[in-house]
């Protein structure tokens, strides 16, 4: 039998009035593989510090039966040791912590927690900032792990690879599914087409009854009438007279008793909430904005550095109109430096004359205290306030979130705002630099949504495997100094 590791037994765990966590018992046991998934600030991170013991719930109890190792999500790599050669294997340099990449900082965390061995590994967000080789590593280190693995990622094909359950967390519960990401996305689907069959089901089931007790209804209005009509014709003795009303009364009564009952069964049946409707969301360009540049955007012999390093050396290539283009490479290649150099038209940049750019850089976001979210969107937009609102709520922002104030956003919160301006603001190039960075996996499914209905030319860099292939129409690398496309 396996070792239980981990159980949590009775949670609670609330900030100020919200009840984050409820969880009356989880079990984690030697060799499980689990994935965690669900929506921003539904609690995914803060069961990982419950784990560890970082936050203490206000009811029931953590029983950890192993050391766990724990991966930060937000965190800079501590002073912690290294071994040497796991550091050589991630390609981590030997500089001061404050002057490596995003990415370099996440490898050396990686290989802080993969220079011990814990009996548990707790993992926050692993792959944010990470180059290709870095999550090849990842997933070859997590794949002859031997230990208890619990993973929050918003990385579909880390998921896939490494997880054989999944717990998703929402509205403060956690719901297990048997199997890797796909699996679980398939399950989902099921539960989606059950949910629709049994509210189909029980729709048809109302308005039977409902229509049946109508019907009687008539029936009995006709009875009534037929009464009054009768009750003036007749000339029958009183006696018969009584004998016949009583009883015509009682015909009648007994159909409305009827018509109640079927009321009655309608208003028993299980309610079943209606299935969210998927709006599908077009963005129209306008004419002023249209292009027809057959490559709006163009580079001839592009030479790029940074400092003395050399990133690129005499590069050319054509981005198609109306195309999504995604840019790969390691940590440190000059993708973002690329970006950058495009949107300022520097040297050997060609564009369209009539590109105007809209920008998500990494980090790169910031607002202004006053403006409320759909304020902020309003004044953004030339779209109608019904859209916008659209658009907003497909990015999870709903009810009291469309009026709070945009300084007052989380970073992903900020995130998910910027992009929805970029996709209903009025540029015809969109520049995305790991726009699904903090991302949760159903924005995620929004964002890709937006693409795919997007008008315009998309320049985008992405470590997410998954989401590039989702995405992309072209993939292009920056591999030793040259531009190379791969389809």
């Amino acid at each position: 039998m396996e070792q239980l590791t981990l159980e949590l037994k009775d949670i609670k765990v609330s900030f100020l009035d919200k009840v984050v966590l409820n969880i009356k018992s989880l079990s984690v046991y030697q060799f499980d593989r689990i994935g965690i998934v669900g929506k921003n600030g539904e609690g995914k991170s803060t069961l990982l510090k419950v784990m560890k013991g970082e936050i203490q719930p206000i009811k029931g109890k953590v029983n950890q039966k192993v050391e766990l190792g724990y991966f930060k999500q937000v965190d800079s790599p501590s002073s912690q040791e290294a071994d040497y050669k796991v550091l050589s294997q991630l390609s981590v340099p030997d500089h001061y912590i404050s002057e490596l990449s995003g990415g370099e900082q996440t490898k050396l965390k990686l290989a802080q927690v993969f220079s011990h061995y814990y009996e548990g590994l707790l993992l926050d967000e692993p792959t944010t900032h990470l180059d290709a080789d870095g999550v090849d590593f990842l997933i070859k280190e997590l794949t002859y792990y031997y230990g208890s693995l619990i993973v929050v990622s918003h990385d579909r094909y880390l998921l896939d690879q490494v997880v054989t359950k999944i717990w998703e967390v929402e509205r403060g519960k956690v719901t297990e599914y048997t199997g890797n990401y796909s699996d679980y996305v398939e399950q989902k689907e099921l539960e989606k087409k059950q949910h629709l069959k049994k509210y189909q089901k029980y729709e048809k089931d109302r308005s039977r009854l409902l229509a049946a007790a109508g019907e009687k209804m008539k029936k009995a209005e006709k009875v009534t009438l037929a009464n009054a009509s009768m009750s003036k014709k007749e000339t029958k003795t009183p006696a018969n007279r009584m004998f016949m009303t009583k009883s015509k009364d009682t015909s009648q009564k007994a159909i409305q008793r009827s018509a109640k009952a079927l009321e009655q069964r309608a208003n028993q049946l299980e309610d079943v909430e209606a299935p969210e409707a998927e709006k599908v969301i077009r963005f129209q360009q306008p004419t002023t904005l249209q292009m027809h540049n057959k490559f709006p955007v163009m580079g001839e012999h592009v030479h790029l550095t940074v400092g003395k390093k050399t990133l690129l050396e005499e590069a050319s290539f054509q981005f198609p109109l109306g195309k999504t283009i995604a840019i790969k490479g390691n940590n440190g290649s000059g993708k973002s430096t690329l970006l950058k150099h495009i949107v300022e038209q520097g040297d050997g940049i060609v564009l369209s004359p009539k590109v105007v750019f809209g920008s998500y850089c990494q980090h790169d976001y910031q607002f202004q205290r006053g403006k409320t979210v759909i304020g902020f969107m309003k004044e953004q937009s030339e779209y109608q306030e019904s859209r916008i609102r659209s658009v907003l709520h497909a990015m999870a922002f709903t009810g009291n979130d469309l009026i709070k104030d945009v300084s007052e956003l989380s970073g992903g919160e900020a995130i998910r705002l910027t992009l929805c301006q970029l996709f209903l603001g009025s540029y015809n190039v969109l520049i995305l630099d790991e726009p699904t960075n903090f991302l949760d996996l159903h924005s995620m499914a929004a964002l890709e949504s937006f693409l795919s209905a997007y008008l315009g030319t998309v320049l985008l860099v992405s470590h997410d495997r998954a989401f590039v292939d989702r995405v992309a129409d072209h993939v292009y690398e920056i591999d030793k100094k040259e531009m190379k496309q791969r389809y």
